[in-house]
C-alpha cells in the first residue's frame, strides 16, 4: 500500500527509472530465471501491479534494462573520446571511458555481457547491436590513427579495410574480457586507465610494426 500511494507523488519518469534500477541489480545477481518480479517491485519500493501497469512483462522489463544499460555504456564510450587529441590519445580516452563505464556499473555491465547473451535470441540481438555500434565507433578510430601515424612513417603502408575492422573487433573482445577483470571490484585489479594502458601497449605496439611493413607471418613460424 505505501508503494502504490506513494508512487503518486513520483513523476512516471521517475518511477520507472527506479524499476529499471531495481532491475538491473535483480537480473545482474540473480539471473534472469530466478529473479522475481516480487523481488524487483520491493527493490523498487512500489507494488508488483504497479511493475506490470508500467512495463508489462518480466521480458519487456528485462530488454528495457538492456537497452538502458547498452546506450549508456555507448554513450559513456562516445563522450570519454578526446575529440580534439590526436589519434592515440583519442582511443585511449576512448577505452578510459569504457573501462570507467564497467567498473562503476558492475551490475549493467554482467546484465549485458553476461546474462542477455544467454536467455534467448532476441536479448542477445539487443547487445549484438550496442557491440556493433562500438566496433564502428572504434573502427573509426584506429582508421584514423592508423593514417595518422602513417603520414609520419618513414616506411608506412597502408591498412586495408578488412585489417582495420578486424583489429577494431579484436580490440573489443579484448576490452570486453578485460572489463571483466576492471568490473569484478576485487583487491588488486587494474584500474580503467591501467586496464586502457594495458590495451594500448598491446594494440599500439602492433599497430606500428604492421605500418612499418612488419606483421607476423606463418612462415616465420616454420
Amino acid at each position: 500500500m505505501g508503494g502504490a500511494t506513494g508512487s503518486k507523488r513520483v513523476p512516471r519518469a521517475v518511477r520507472e527509472q527506479q524499476m529499471l534500477d531495481a532491475g538491473v541489480r535483480a537480473f545482474a545477481r540473480s539471473g534472469y530465471q530466478n529473479a522475481s518480479m516480487d523481488d524487483i517491485a520491493e527493490l523498487a519500493g512500489v507494488s508488483k501491479p504497479l511493475v506490470y501497469l508500467y512495463l508489462n512483462s518480466k521480458d519487456e522489463l528485462f530488454t528495457a534494462c538492456i537497452r538502458r544499460e547498452a546506450a549508456a555504456l555507448v554513450t559513456a564510450v562516445r563522450a570519454a573520446v578526446e575529440r580534439d587529441a590526436p589519434a592515440d590519445r583519442q582511443l585511449w580516452s576512448g577505452l578510459s571511458g569504457f573501462f570507467a563505464h564497467t567498473a562503476e556499473h558492475p551490475d549493467g555491465w554482467t546484465l549485458l555481457h553476461v546474462q542477455a547473451r544467454t536467455q534467448g535470441r532476441s536479448f542477445a540481438r539487443e547487445v549484438v547491436a550496442m557491440r556493433a555500434e562500438i566496433v564502428e565507433f572504434v573502427t573509426q578510430l584506429i582508421g584514423a590513427a592508423a593514417r595518422e601515424q602513417a603520414r609520419g612513417a618513414a616506411r608506412a603502408r597502408t591498412l586495408a579495410g578488412t585489417e582495420v575492422s578486424g583489429l577494431a573487433h579484436a580490440l573489443v573482445g579484448a576490452a570486453e574480457s578485460l572489463a571483466d577483470w576492471t568490473a569484478d571490484g576485487r583487491a588488486g585489479g587494474p584500474s580503467a586507465k591501467e586496464a586502457a594502458a594495458t590495451l594500448m601497449n598491446f594494440a599500439w605496439a602492433g599497430l606500428g610494426n604492421l605500418l612499418q611493413g612488419q606483421g607476423w607471418s606463418s612462415e616465420r613460424a616454420g
